[in-house]
């Protein structure tokens, strides 16, 4: 018997979008799945690519919260200024 492909997962990352869209071939579909199988960070990450992808294509709207906008601002201000 011999040795599954092992994959990295920044390879991973680099082709999740390809994977997603149906892009990539047999072999490498294979390979991917059996990451994903083993792999809970890269599966996390695979999910929530999905449900980005369903959220933005389904033509709804979202409200958010009064001051969502000001707060989120000042959190990422404070955020670059940390790097």
């Amino acid at each position: 018997m011999s040795e599954p492909i092992r994959i990295r997962c920044r390879e991973v990352w680099q082709l999740l979008s390809d994977y997603i869209e149906n892009q990539v071939s047999p072999a490498e579909r294979e390979v991917l799945a059996e990451h994903f199988r083993t792999c809970a960070h890269c599966t996390a990450i695979l999910d929530g690519a999905r449900n980005v992808i369903q959220l933005s294509c389904d033509g709804r709207s979202f409200t958010v919260p009064a001051g969502f906008s000001q707060r989120l601002e000042k959190r990422l201000r404070a955020a670059l200024r940390r790097h």
